[in-house]
C-alpha cells in the first residue's frame, strides 16, 4: 500500500540512503550502549530517532513525495498512543515512568515507519541484511573473545558485578541470546541466497550460533537451534537459488556451527539445563503479573509502571526490587491491560504470517517467543531492532514509489 497521490514522485534516493544509514547507526549504537547505566544513552537514542522522523516529514512537506503505508501501523500507533489516555485520566501508578515508556513506544512507531519507507526496494533490504550480518559477526566474535579473556567486563574496560554472563555490551545472557536470535536467521538466509560468499556466510552463521551456546541462555539456545533447523529445512526445500548446492550448504552451516560450538564449549549451558527448577521466582512473578492484569483488565497500571505496582501483588520477597515480570506478555497485560496485550498479539500474528515468505525475519518471532520467559522487549535497543525487521518485512508488500514513478 502506497500513500499519497499517484502523481507524487518517489522519495529522493539521497534521503533514502541517508535515512537507512542513520537509522541503523542509531540502532547499532543503542545496542553497543545497552548496559549503560542511567537514561542518558536511551534519551539520546530516542531523540535521534525522533529527529530522523521529523527530518523525513519536513522533507516530504518541502517537496512532497509518495510514502508507504501498512496495516501494521494500526497496532503500532495504538500501542504508541495508549500511554496518553493513561496519563490524562490517571490510569498509572507512576506518571514519570509512563511518560518515559510512552516516548519509547513512540520511538518504536517512528522506527517501524522509517524502516517501512527505507527498505521497500529489494536492493535496500539486501543492504540491510548484509549490514546486520556484518554487525552481528563482529559483535559475536568480540563477545566470545571477551567472555574467555576478560570475564565480567564490557569490552575489556568496564567492570560489572556479573562474572559469568557478560557478552560484549550485554550483562544478561538472555538479552545477548535475543540479539543472536535476530541476526542468526539473516546470516543463514544470506548463506543460502548468496552467489559468491556462501562459505563466508556459513562461517558467520556458525560463529553466531556457537556464541549463543557460549552465552548459556537456555531459551536462547533452544530458539537459536529451532531457527537454524527452520532455515536449513527451508533451504533444503529449494529456498536457495540453486537446488544442487543446498546439500553442500546445509553441511557447511551445520559443520561450522558444530565446530565453533566445540571450540567455545557447551558445558555451562548443559549444567544450566540440569537445574531442577528453571522457573524459580519467574513462576511467582508471572502469577503476580497475571493477577495485576486481572485487577485492571481494561486500563492497566500504566506503561512502564510494573515496578511501582508490583509490590502490592508480590508473592515472595528477596529484599531486591523486581523491575520486570520476566514475561513481556504478562507485563504488557499488567501495564497496558487487555488493549496493549491484543495490539502486540496482532503484531505477533502478522509477523508469523510474513516470515513464511521471508524467513530472514523469523528472529522477530523468536524474540516474541523468548518474551514468554524473559523480558527482551523491555530493552529499548533490542525492541528497536525487532521493529526495524518488522518494518522491512512490511515493506515487502508495499509498492516501491521509485519503480512506480518510472512506469
Amino acid at each position: 500500500m502506497t500513500a499519497g497521490h499517484a502523481s507524487l514522485p518517489a522519495p529522493p534516493p539521497a534521503l533514502m540512503r541517508a535515512s537507512g544509514i542513520a537509522l541503523l547507526g542509531l540502532v547499532f549504537a543503542a545496542i553497543l550502549a545497552i548496559s549503560y547505566p542511567g537514561r542518558w544513552a536511551l534519551n539520546v537514542f530516542e531523540a535521534g530517532v525522533f529527529c530522523l522522523g521529523i527530518l523525513w516529514m519536513a522533507a516530504c512537506l518541502i517537496r512532497p513525495f509518495a510514502w508507504r503505508g501498512s496495516l501494521l501501523l494500526v497496532p503500532m500507533a495504538g500501542a504508541a498512543l495508549w500511554g496518553i489516555p493513561q496519563l490524562a485520566v490517571g490510569w498509572t501508578r507512576n506518571r514519570f515512568e509512563t511518560g518515559e515508556a510512552t516516548l519509547a513506544w513512540g520511538a518504536y512507531l517512528a522506527i517501524f515507519f522509517l524502516s517501512l519507507q527505507v527498505f521497500a526496494a529489494p536492493d535496500r533490504r539486501g543492504w540491510l541484511r548484509r549490514a546486520l550480518v556484518v554487525f552481528g559477526c563482529a559483535l559475536s566474535l568480540v563477545s566470545v573473545t571477551q567472555l574467555f579473556t576478560s570475564p565480567g567486563r564490557i569490552f575489556w574496560i568496564f567492570p560489572t558485578p556479573y562474572q559469568d554472563q557478560v557478552m560484549g555490551p550485554f550483562v544478561s545472557r538472555d538479552q545477548y541470546a535475543a540479539f543472536i536470535e535476530l541476526v542468526l536467521p539473516v546470516a543463514i538466509f544470506e548463506a543460502v541466497r548468496s552467489r559468491r560468499n556462501k562459505t563466508a556466510f556459513a562461517l558467520v552463521a556458525g560463529l553466531m550460533f556457537a556464541s549463543a551456546i557460549a552465552a548459556a541462555s537456555r531459551a536462547g539456545a533452544v530458539l537459536a537451534t529451532l531457527e537454524m533447523v527452520a532455515l536449513l529445512l527451508w533451504a533444503g526445500r529449494g529456498g536457495g537459488r540453486s537446488g544442487r548446492s543446498s546439500g553442500n550448504l546445509l553441511a557447511k552451516v551445520a559443520l561450522c556451527a558444530a565446530a565453533f560450538t566445540l571450540l567455545v564449549g557447551w558445558e555451562v549451558l548443559w549444567g544450566r539445563f540440569q537445574d531442577p527448577d528453571p522457573l524459580k521466582y519467574r513462576r511467582e512473578m508471572l502469577s503476580s503479573a497475571v493477577t495485576m492484569a486481572r485487577a485492571r483488565p481494561w486500563t492497566g497500571f500504566g506503561l512502564g509502571s510494573f515496578e511501582s505496582a508490583y509490590p502490592g501483588y508480590a508473592l515472595f520477597d528477596t529484599g531486591m526490587s523486581v523491575k520486570h515480570a520476566h514475561n513481556d506478555w504478562a507485563e504488557w497485560a499488567a501495564e497496558g491491560g487487555l488493549p496493549l496485550f491484543l495490539l502486540m498479539a496482532w503484531v505477533a500474528v502478522w509477523a508469523a504470517r510474513q516470515v513464511r515468505q521471508a524467513p530472514w525475519g523469523i528472529g522477530a518471532i523468536a524474540v516474541l517467543l523468548h518474551s514468554l520467559v524473559d523480558f527482551p522487549m523491555q530493552k529499548t535497543a533490542l525492541a528497536a531492532l525487532v521493529f526495524v525487521l518488522l518494518g522491512a518485512l512490511a515493506a515487502r508488500h508495499a509498492p516501491d514509489p521509485a519503480a512506480r514513478s518510472t512506469r
